[in-house]
């Protein structure tokens, strides 16, 4: 089974939008937990995609992806961005620590949204051959895809990444002060692991080893789950 240009964009259209949105969502969520209003100010606490959207990260990008990947055969690790959740780390109630939980909100959001689209496939599979069920499958698998893509390449050590911000709250005063120090330069870095080929060497094994936790968690078995996302993916 191989889908069409139109068929695959249909069928990541909703988990890539949700994929993104949420994440930021949950971010601004965590941080007003923590204390800091910033992003319950400007209305950013919310799962209306249009809140968070950016035209290039959220909609060009991914696009231009599947295009390319499309045209060009084989597959491609499906990412972007949205426009990014205002957290002032300085008004959390206490910064370095309470650091730690708002950047874990925002992977930890896809981990969950992966286990709801793994469950979106236990449902197609239940439904048998209803019209449905097909698509709910083939959706549900490039829901586990892309929240997994964008769990594993968050929690990457690298400010501003989620897994950045992690770190430095993690490491000792000191060197979390010299870590973050790369921030200004992070993108420019893993725009230069991405065309390299460096950063689909250390994603890979992140992104199966996830893949594998959530057939566990959602009981679908490892090989279905890898074929069906193979298929959305070819």
């Amino acid at each position: 089974m191989e889908l069409t240009l139109i068929q695959k964009i249909a069928v990541f259209a909703l988990p890539v939008i949700f994929a993104i949105t949420l994440h930021e969502a949950a971010h601004g969520y965590v941080a007003r937990f923590f204390g800091d209003m910033t992003a319950a100010a400007a209305g950013r606490i919310t799962a209306n995609p249009l809140k968070h959207i950016d035209p290039v990260g959220t909609i060009l990008v991914p696009l231009v992806i599947l295009l390319t990947s499309k045209l060009l055969g084989g597959g491609a690790i499906l990412f972007g961005w949205a426009k990014p959740v205002p957290v002032n780390f300085s008004r959390l109630r206490r910064p370095k620590q309470d650091m730690l939980w708002v950047a874990l909100a925002g992977p930890g959001m896809n981990f969950v949204m992966a286990l709801f689209w793994a469950l979106m496939i236990q449902l197609g599979h239940a439904l048998g051959s209803g019209f449905a069920s097909a698509p709910l499958m083939l959706m549900g698998a490039a829901g586990v895809f892309i929240n997994v893509i964008l769990m594993a390449l968050n929690l990457i050590p690298l400010p501003p990444l989620d897994g950045g911000r992690i770190a430095v709250s993690l490491l000792p005063m000191k060197q979390a002060m010299q870590f973050s120090r790369l921030e200004p330069y992070g993108l420019f870095i893993l725009l230069g692991l991405l065309f390299t080929g460096i950063l689909g060497i250390i994603l890979w094994p992140l992104i199966s080893l996830f893949i594998g936790l959530v057939a566990l968690v959602a009981g679908l078995e490892p090989l279905q789950l890898a074929r069906l996302i193979q298929v959305v993916l070819a």
